[in-house]
């Protein structure tokens, strides 16, 4: 098993040593050909503006695309923006999930916060307990999503915030910056999984 992690921008490091404290080879990637032989990668959180943009000039789109028909990809937080059908800002997007997500809709970095989340896909990843400490920094909002798509987590609020269709995951907050692994563990079963 072999995990890539989107290295342009953004927090690639802590979903790094996430990985490596499951036991999982976690290779940076940052060029087409770094992608051959890996079974998922982790688009992490940053600007996904600027993400947006290496990823372009280092021609990644076309490859992170082709790269999902059959492999498995979550984004989480900036990397949740990238993998969406829109994001009602002209950057370049992935459009591999059927959501519409919102950029920055919490407010600047100050208004950052956590939130216990009720995630029952959890109880699969060990024990019984499928609540989740969430942490929200900057964070998007996905405020629709297609009839393919299984909402994973809402928060008090009722809004979306983690979702998968298929194989592919995307999360609004930050799993990488805390000691639960579940969700890394939950990603990584994601990789059995091929586009049918």
């Amino acid at each position: 098993m072999e995990i890539g992690v989107l290295a342009l921008q953004g927090n690639f490091d802590d979903h790094i040593s996430a990985l490596q404290a499951l036991e999982v080879k976690a290779t940076q990637v940052r060029l087409p050909k770094q992608l051959l032989g890996l079974n998922g990668l982790i688009i992490p959180g940053g600007e996904s503006t600027v993400i947006g943009k290496l990823a372009t000039e280092f021609g990644l789109i076309d490859a992170l695309r082709e790269f999902g028909q059959l492999h498995a990809i979550w984004g989480t937080c900036a990397g949740a923006i990238l993998m969406s059908k829109t994001a009602g800002n002209p950057q370049p997007l992935l459009q591999l999930m059927d959501i519409q997500v919102e950029r920055n809709a919490y407010g600047r970095q100050i208004d950052s916060f956590e939130e216990l989340l009720d995630i029952q896909c959890l109880e699969k990843m060990g024990g019984e307990n499928p609540l989740y400490r969430a942490v929200f920094i900057r964070a998007p909002r996905i405020h629709s999503v297609g009839s393919k798509v299984n909402v994973l987590a809402r928060s008090a609020k009722g809004e979306i915030v983690a979702a998968q269709q298929g194989h592919f995951l995307a999360t609004t907050f930050h799993p990488e910056i805390t000691n639960d692994l579940r969700l890394h563990q939950y990603f990584l079963a994601l990789t059995h999984i091929t586009k049918t």
